[in-house]
């Protein structure tokens, strides 16, 4: 009987062991519901689509045919005139359209608004209403940063803190501008190391980066633009590397010297603080004709860029819509073979 009973107190001690060992094991594999929750998370994806508002330039001008000619004169003297299609303060609303939900804008829409705030306010309360944010503002006709004149320099600089001061306000990260003026590359050069580095010294008390897009004559050259960052050396200086604008020297009948793309992109790729993806034509497969888009985007993933890709839609052929789609299907397609 006492060797029954001590069987039986071994085995009972035995299925409690047991028991025991292995519910503590599950509830250590078992993931508590905050830890489920992480586990499921998707990670933040390395590259976004933007909307640049050029995509939509004859949309708001209103015209298939827009005078360049008189273009300038018409934005200084009397800029809203141009403005005889669909409503700027809807590129909020328009891009939330397209399931994208950050935008990139062009100062010459707004012209008549640098002085403006509660235009601006209202416009910061589409964009929350669209659930869109502001990555930059893109900055023409505001003179050139790098024109040899000392008091012309001064004055352009000068003219790009008011779209500062609002891309601030709209919660941007950056102004893109241009480094163009007139001479030799090196002359050009030491004029926008000058233009730059007193705009970004302006810039770096909004906390809001200047930014040089490839955009004809000396800056469509790589090793020019790349050379400019390196001489200036700052943190809030940098690139927009642009699939597109590599033309050097333009003709008659069109771009006479064009600066190889590839070597290009890979040159500014180290400084840059956006990317745009400019867009012309479509084959029948999706693909964009001028720029191998795959082969492109490979250069901006090894340079350890993450952020936003902005579609910049410049074509004829398709409208404005469907070229928009057109570039966002094509990002999307080599975003996931990357």
């Amino acid at each position: 009987m006492k060797n029954k009973t001590k069987n039986l107190a071994i085995v009972c001690s035995a299925i409690f062991l047991f028991s025991t060992t292995f519910g503590c094991k599950d509830k250590e594999t078992k993931p508590t519901e905050a830890n489920a929750t992480e586990v499921q998370a998707e990670p933040e994806p390395d590259f976004k689509i933007s909307l640049a508002q050029w995509s939509l330039h004859r949309t708001f001008f209103g015209t298939e045919n827009i005078d360049w000619k008189n273009f300038t004169k018409t934005l200084m003297e009397s800029p809203d005139d141009l403005l005889k299609g669909k409503d700027p303060m809807e590129f909020p609303a328009i891009a939330a359209s397209y399931g994208i939900n950050s935008i990139e804008l062009v100062n010459t829409f707004y012209f008549s608004k640098v002085d403006d705030m509660a235009y601006w306010t209202e416009f910061k309360k589409k964009c929350n209403e669209a659930g869109v944010s502001v990555g930059l503002i893109m900055c023409d006709a505001l003179g050139n940063l790098g024109d040899d004149d000392p008091e012309k320099l001064l004055a352009a600089v000068e003219k790009h803190y008011k779209w500062i001061d609002i891309a601030k306000f709209l919660g941007a990260h950056s102004i893109r501008v241009n480094a163009a003026g007139e001479g030799t590359p090196e002359e050009v050069a030491k004029s926008a190391v000058n233009g730059l580095t007193a705009l970004a010294k302006y810039a770096a008390t909004k906390d809001i980066n200047v930014i040089v897009e490839n955009h004809g004559g000396h800056s469509s050259n790589g090793a020019w633009l790349s050379g400019i960052m390196k001489t200036i050396n700052m943190d809030n200086v940098g690139t927009l590397p642009d699939f597109g604008n590599f033309c050097i020297e333009r003709g008659p009948e069109g771009c006479a010297k064009e600066y190889d793309r590839f070597v290009g992109i890979k040159e500014l790729m180290p400084y840059a603080k956006g990317v745009s993806a400019k867009s012309h034509e479509f084959d029948e497969d999706g693909n964009e004709i001028h720029s191998d888009f795959l082969k492109i985007m490979k250069i901006v993933k090894e340079s350890g860029f993450k952020g936003y890709v902005g579609i910049e839609y410049e074509g004829s052929k398709l409208s404005e819509d469907e070229g928009i789609k057109a570039t966002k299907a094509l990002l999307e397609k080599v975003f996931a073979q990357l």
